[in-house]
């Protein structure tokens, strides 16, 4: 390629950061912007077969922000909001390993507290009352009540003895 025809691979990789943070399910601060046009750039001229820009030995931990606040996320009693797509879910357990994540995994990632829900308040209430419902939780106490103390079986009279 000649020059005037190659690409100018800052400008390209500008337009792409620009597409990237027009589309509203993607969610970046200011800060993170720099750091984004250089992974861009990076990537775009690796594919041209230029040099990339020379990136750190160390491994950068992948910061992940929150698509709600803590707060918001908690805000209604029939949802919780999730912080990886801003969406309610009554429950987010199955939510989250569609994302590979476990629970302690997901409160980690958002510095959680370790009790931090992750049931909606409703939704464990409708749950409680239908195991109340059936008897669930109560196998001990309910077979100690249904089932008095057995009487005393009644005496029997001697056999007699066969005459011979």
């Amino acid at each position: 390629m000649t020059e005037e025809n190659a690409p100018n691979l800052v400008e390209l990789a500008t337009e792409l950061t620009i597409a990237w943070l027009g589309n509203p399910n993607n969610r970046a601060t200011a800060d993170e912007v720099p750091a984004f046009l250089q992974k861009m750039y990076a990537t775009v001229s690796e594919l041209s077969g230029g040099a990339a820009i020379a990136e750190s030995d160390e491994p950068v931990a992948e910061e992940h922000s929150p698509a709600v606040t803590v707060r918001k996320s908690l805000a209604s009693k029939d949802h919780i909001i999730s912080m990886i797509d801003g969406k309610p879910y009554k429950t987010l357990r199955r939510h989250l390993s569609t994302h590979g994540l476990t629970p302690e995994e997901y409160r980690a990632r958002y510095n959680l507290k370790p009790d931090y829900p992750m049931v909606a308040e409703s939704y464990s209430e409708q749950r409680r009352a239908m195991a109340k419902k059936i008897g669930l939780g109560n196998k001990g106490r309910a077979a100690k009540a249904a089932t008095p103390a057995p009487a005393p079986a009644p005496k029997r009279a001697p056999r007699a003895s066969k005459p011979a």
